[in-house]
């Protein structure tokens, strides 16, 4: 899956998604479970947003995330341009335009506008945030040149971090029956839904 370009116009800005913030010494708990994220970036007049199914939690305090970005895609270019990208997690309902936006370059399509992705503005970045998405980290790029041209491996220290709570409340992913979960992505336009929760007594 990689990596919208043009700015989104007002059509496509929405008003925010109902959110909550989530402690940044949880936020860590919107990834570990491993789900596809869709990455957002901008820089100057210029907005993408990429599929990206390898990211991860990486530090707690302060929180850090780890997201490969090909060196060939306008994310890379807007992430290095402007020291920023958020990483939205994305439904089953967004299935579809997850797969599209890791499957064509912004460089050959308004992703926004093809596939009617509307965002609303973060708190501390200025990359967009995608509406109707479960979770949302603002990140800012800790600079390791070396593993990034080596390796397309992104450091970003969580800055912001929102959850809708129909499925992410009081640090925890909620896994009720008929509220939306998070996706991962497998290959070959396949994923799965994050499934049914269980816990074992320590």
């Amino acid at each position: 899956m990689r990596g919208c370009s043009s700015a989104p116009d007002k059509e496509r800005s929405v008003v925010m998604s109902y959110r909550l913030p989530v402690e940044l010494s949880k936020c860590y708990r919107l990834l570990n479970h491993g789900p596809t994220v869709l990455v957002s970036s901008a820089h100057g007049t210029t907005v993408n947003v990429m599929a990206a199914a390898w990211s991860m939690p990486l530090d707690f305090s302060p929180p850090k995330v780890a997201v490969v970005i090909d060196r060939n895609t306008l994310t890379r270019q807007l992430v290095e341009g402007s020291g920023e990208f958020a990483l939205n997690i994305p439904s089953r309902e967004m299935a579809k335009a997850t797969l599209a936006a890791g499957s064509v370059s912004g460089r050959e399509l308004d992703k926004f506008r093809a596939h009617g992705l509307q965002t609303f503005a973060a708190d501390k970045i200025g990359a967009p945030l995608l509406d109707g998405c479960l979770g949302w980290l603002e990140c800012r790029v800790l600079p390791e040149p070396q593993i990034q041209d080596r390796y397309d491996l992104f450091l970003g220290e969580v800055v912001a971090a929102w959850a809708d709570p129909r499925a992410f409340r009081d640090g925890h992913w909620l896994f009720e029956e008929g509220q939306p979960r998070s996706i991962h992505y497998i290959a070959g336009g396949n994923f799965f839904e994050t499934g049914t929760e269980f816990e074992i007594e320590k």
